[in-house]
């Protein structure tokens, strides 16, 4: 079931939505509204140039990696004795993002996601400080890799990561890793399994056990809309939204 999101920051109980993760499609991507469907693990993901509106998805198994269950290959530990790059945190927001909708083409492609509308809405949660960036730094100290994400509680929630140079992406992801073993964080939500993700550690994990982790008292307060006809998409509606 695909609900229609109005201009009331409200969001249905997650576990309605499609077998795909589809919950609902409307509303907009004010920090208020982004705050809310993170602390119940629902995200946007839409093409910007296809689809009119937001939609909103929420998978009820969880692509995570626990922060002390992250696997740093052989390679990967040579690589990082080496020096070769270094990591900072929130240095740099701006270039990661636009990193990570920029490189290889991905602006420009087929289904494009992190358009303007995405990217102002993400630096917004972090001038507020939701949103956080790792930034990956090279030898002559250009920017060659990163990740961006939002912190909810304990657990980060990553969005996208991109990579410019040989592992720098992965080397921003262990030391993400590394920085919540220290600080007591408990995972990191991938949203998506990706062969990479899976090689360092990712799993796939129940959304009431994510849940518990994330917000432990989300599926008592979940704000749902009423189950009415007019508030859910037909079929026709799906198709003229190109879902």
């Amino acid at each position: 079931m695909v609900f229609r999101l109005n201009d009331e920051i409200v969001f249905p109980d997650p576990r309605m939505g499609d077998e795909d993760g589809l919950l609902a499609v409307g509303g907009d991507l004010s920090v208020d509204r982004l705050l809310l469907a993170y602390s119940y693990g629902i995200f946007p993901w839409f093409s910007f140039r296809d689809w009119p509106c937001p939609a909103w998805y929420c998978p009820m198994q969880r692509f995570v990696v626990f922060p002390d269950e992250v696997h740093i290959s052989h390679s990967m530990h040579t690589l990082m004795n080496k020096n070769i790059y270094r990591a900072t945190f929130n240095e740099n927001f701006e270039g990661v993002i636009k990193g990570c909708s920029e490189v290889d083409g991905r602006y420009h492609c087929n289904g494009a996601w992190l358009g303007e509308d995405m990217i102002k809405a993400y630096t917004d949660l972090h001038l507020l400080g939701h949103a956080k960036s790792v930034e990956v730094w090279n030898a002559d100290n250009e920017l060659v890799g990163g990740l961006y994400g939002v912190a909810v509680g304990s657990c980060f929630i990553g969005e996208s990561m991109f990579s410019k140079a040989p592992n720098s992406s992965k080397f921003a992801l262990i030391s993400l890793a590394r920085f919540m073993q220290r600080i007591g964080g408990k995972l990191i939500d991938c949203q998506l399994e990706t062969p990479h993700l899976k090689s360092m550690g990712g799993r796939f994990i129940p959304y009431e056990q994510y849940l518990g982790i994330l917000n432990p008292e989300g599926l008592e307060h979940l704000k749902s809309l009423p189950v009415e006809p007019e508030e859910t998409l037909d079929d026709s509606e799906m198709e003229s939204l190109n879902f």
